[in-house]
């Protein structure tokens, strides 16, 4: 997907949610541990049940490596079955070498390879620019470049500030922007980081965001929007657990769209607040 047809879903949809398929076996409706794939099962429904109100989805692909051959299995299923005008996300975190790289954007992207071709990728970028690059030479494909996150562990390395004043952070979006365009190149920031995205923005101004963190973990939307938006939109708002976890019953699927549009009327709402629509 190209950033103008993604831009123009969140145009259509009035909606730059991304909707987290962290999908785990111990908390899915039990009535569905019967089916063959109980994994794809729920993915499928939930899908089908958001789509019109989402712009992408991000499988987190250690809910299915876990699960060994039939995770992949399952991983493979969902690609298949997410509708072509959202948006997908391999939640992967890769990072590795130049060589080693290039085999994990195959897995990824080279859909004649592993039967899947995700839109991007997640990426880890500390060993430098030969574990980002070989991403980027899949044409179309985007990497996603982990930048300030949210989790407590995050301070330990991620806000270190040499003796210029500049935060780690700040070097790695300064370094990644040299290695391609805001058509190639989007980055973590976790929602929690409340201001955090105006020194984001200072940076990368026209990047798209994968925000983490809003609902569940407690990140504010009007927070992310306030200091993040940029004129066109440049979010796209993950949440996971807050909605295809609304319910463990037989509403599973109901209950999701349901937290689903309440998030995507709160975006709407914002996008028109921003001029965004």
């Amino acid at each position: 997907m190209t950033r103008a047809a993604l831009i123009q879903q969140i145009k259509t949809k009035h909606s730059f949610l991304c909707v987290g398929l962290d999908t785990d076996l111990t908390k899915i409706p039990e009535h569905l541990l019967d089916n063959e794939d109980p994994i794809f099962s729920f993915n499928k429904a939930i899908i089908e049940a958001t789509a019109d109100l989402c712009v992408a989805y991000k499988p987190n692909i250690a809910f299915y490596e876990s699960y060994g051959m039939r995770g992949w299995e399952s991983l493979r299923k969902t690609w298949e079955a997410l509708p072509k005008d959202c948006f997908s996300i391999a939640d992967a975190k890769r990072g590795d070498i130049g060589n080693t790289s290039k085999m994990y954007a195959s897995a990824f992207f080279d859909q004649q390879n592993s039967g899947m071709s995700f839109d991007s990728i997640t990426i880890a970028p500390y060993m430098g620019k030969d574990s980002v690059t070989p991403f980027l030479d899949f044409e179309g494909k985007w990497a996603i470049v982990l930048a300030l996150t949210s989790n407590p562990g995050s301070l330990d390395f991620q806000n270190f500030t040499n003796t210029s004043g500049k935060q780690l952070f700040e070097e790695v979006l300064d370094k990644v922007n040299t290695w391609g365009s805001d058509e190639q190149i989007m980055y973590v920031v976790g929602a929690t980081r409340g201001e955090g995205f105006i020194k984001i923005r200072e940076h990368a101004p026209d990047h798209f965001l994968l925000v983490p963190g809003v609902g569940a973990q407690g990140g504010s939307l009007e927070d992310v929007c306030k200091y993040g938006m940029n004129k066109d939109c440049g979010l796209l708002v993950n949440s996971t657990r807050g909605i295809i976890y609304a319910s463990n019953g037989k509403d599973f699927a109901e209950r999701a769209r349901e937290e689903a549009l309440i998030l995507q009327k709160e975006m709407e709402q914002q996008l028109m607040l921003h001029g965004v629509i």
